[in-house]
């Protein structure tokens, strides 16, 4: 299997693959020592059998440049193919503000297809390519140089098999005319407010339950510090301050290191220096927020008049359109949104688009009298009224 170290080697494997239908990509990356994910391996492969079909870039080549695939990735005439691509494409976005167009995820295109909720790869491999795959090298630090052997053909697997798989489930979906659905489930993977993770916004991540304004303050600026603080040294978030210790600084609102070193779960490391010192103005800035200026949690899920016996039907008339339509349920409606419809929402993603055509538009009627379900043997059928 080869390996590309450098641009040319590249830019060469990338002009090939620019006359093919599509390419398949994967990558390599670590996280747990950094915020933004350290890209170490790229996997590639067109359509073929040959031994240049399929290849591996080291990103972490001495003077290589990702642009030729960049290139590539702006390609609208072929068709990029990731499986589970969020973080593959945060990555992208990262580093280069560019997303891969056209884009197809064999993950969502397989809950089109009735594969189930979130399909896994090697569920696929076995089921599409008839074949299993070895997983021993799925944990090893892939930035060490050089790669093992085993590491190579564990990585090179991720891409050569899901060129089958593509043209399965591409198949599968032109057959069955839900080309478009798959399109726009990837909408959100290609926007940039996806990736976008804005530090005045951090403080919604945060569990708790207390609604005073005045405490939520305090956990606005202390996540909004803790974000930026992460982002700008490229550290974990939690190697900062974790939740738990973040919500008891909420509390006890120290105001000076003294009553800071007080912490229970602060980290050592916290309790001093800049992180110290962002701490304590953080909370001080929480504390001097005006009361017109305290953030709010939405609770409106929360208060909703949810209708048991409506809720209950929506599940049924679920179940029956997705079991009819061979499609994943939680891929068009979890269960919160079915409690949301029957409270009397309209503003639910089951309600438009494609969801719209299998299940939303029964979901209303059924809301609002139009239609009942009657049992007919094992199948449940929808009755006009």
């Amino acid at each position: 299997m080869k390996t590309l170290t450098s641009t040319d080697e590249l830019q060469a494997f990338c002009e090939a693959a620019a006359q093919h239908e599509y390419v398949t990509v994967d990558t390599e990356f670590l996280r747990e020592r950094t915020y933004y994910s350290k890209l170490c391996l790229i996997q590639l492969a067109f359509a073929g059998d040959g031994e240049n079909d399929a290849v591996l870039v080291d990103p972490l080549a001495d003077g290589i440049s990702l642009e030729p695939l960049y290139e590539l990735f702006r390609n609208e005439n072929v068709v990029k193919v990731f499986h589970a691509a969020r973080q593959d494409l945060e990555i992208f976005w990262v580093d280069a503000q560019v997303f891969p167009k056209p884009l197809f995820d064999t993950q969502v295109a397989a809950m089109v297809c009735g594969f189930g909720e979130q399909a896994g790869y090697e569920t696929l491999v076995r089921k599409i390519v008839k074949q299993g795959l070895d997983k021993t090298s799925r944990f090893t630090d892939w930035s060490r140089r050089p790669l093992s052997e085993a590491q190579k053909t564990y990585a090179l697997a991720d891409v050569t098999h899901l060129r089958k798989i593509y043209e399965f489930l591409a198949a599968e979906l032109n057959k069955s005319g839900r080309s478009h659905w798959v399109a726009e489930e990837l909408q959100v993977l290609t926007d940039p407010e996806t990736y976008d993770i804005k530090p005045e916004d951090a403080w919604k991540r945060v569990k708790t339950r207390t609604n005073s304004g005045k405490f939520l303050a305090v956990v606005r600026e202390l996540a909004a510090f803790r974000e930026i603080y992460a982002q700008s040294n490229n550290v974990p978030r939690n190697r900062v301050f974790k939740d738990d210790a973040l919500v008891e600084l909420a509390s006890t609102k120290p105001r000076s290191g003294g009553e800071l070193g007080g912490s229970r779960l602060l980290l050592r490391e916290a309790r001093k220096g800049a992180i110290a010192e962002g701490i304590l103005e953080a909370v001080a800035q929480g504390v001097a927020c005006p009361a017109d200026k305290h953030p709010k949690m939405d609770r409106s899920k929360e208060k909703l008049q949810v209708n048991p016996a409506l809720a209950d039907l929506l599940r049924v008339l679920l179940k029956a359109k997705t079991e009819a339509e061979g499609v994943a349920a939680k891929l068009i409606a979890p269960s919160a949104d079915l409690d949301a419809i029957a409270a009397g929402m309209r503003d639910v993603p089951a309600l438009s688009g494609w969801r719209r055509e299998v299940f939303g538009a029964d979901a209303l009627r059924l809301c609002e009298g139009e239609i009942g379900l009657a049992a007919k043997g094992q199948d449940v059928m929808v009755v006009e009224l």
